[in-house]
């Protein structure tokens, strides 16, 4: 894998693994990898009540809000009041956690990475970034139409919530009100492509 484009409109939705939502894959390590084996796992999620998230020992976690406001309570870590605005949240996913929304249903993007084979980082964007070619993967998520992706032979215009995964350099070109969010993933073996 190169570079792959990632339109929101091709994304199946798939219960939760507690079965209390829906989520939506944008892109996970290895290819065609289950809950229970990915390596890394980038999905969107929304929440239409409140109730516990699904559990995953062994893996963390970084939760964006997209839409709507949430409170989260994560055991042992606290109580966090998550928003658009707000920065992204680590957190692990062995400490049970439960949401009540605060503001209608809510839209997140949820990145997970099995603890001890990667990591990840969560980043957001409001002009322009230049990407470097990496040893993992870096996924460019659009939060509103008017992000540009360009590489040394393409550009791609994204729309709102579409992603360009990529191992190799590119620049990214957002106005201020077209942000885009950067997540960064990194292996921590040399498996990746």
């Amino acid at each position: 894998m190169t570079f792959t484009l990632l339109r929101a409109a091709d994304r199946l939705a798939v219960p939760w693994k507690n079965g209390g939502g829906i989520t939506r894959e944008l892109a996970v390590w290895p290819p065609g990898a289950s809950f229970d084996d990915f390596v890394w796992r980038v999905s969107m999620a929304e929440v239409h009540q409140d109730g516990p998230f699904s559990s995953f020992p062994g893996v963390d976690r970084i939760l964006t809000l997209l839409e709507g406001g949430l409170r989260l309570t994560v055991s042992g870590a606290g109580v966090f009041d998550l928003s658009p605005q707000t920065p992204p949240l680590a957190f692990d996913g062995d400490a049970p956690a439960s949401a009540a929304l605060a503001t209608g249903p809510v839209l997140d993007l949820n990145v997970m990475t099995r603890r001890g084979a990667a990591y990840a980082h969560v980043g957001r964007w409001a002009s322009a970034a230049d990407i470097p070619a990496t040893q993992g993967a870096c996924l460019v998520f659009a939060l509103a139409d008017g992000v540009r992706v360009v590489n040394a032979r393409q550009a791609w215009n994204l729309f709102r919530y579409d992603a360009v995964l990529t191992t190799i350099g590119c620049a990214v070109e957002a106005s201020t009100a077209a942000q885009a969010l950067i997540v960064s993933l990194m292996m921590d073996r040399d498996d990746f492509p």
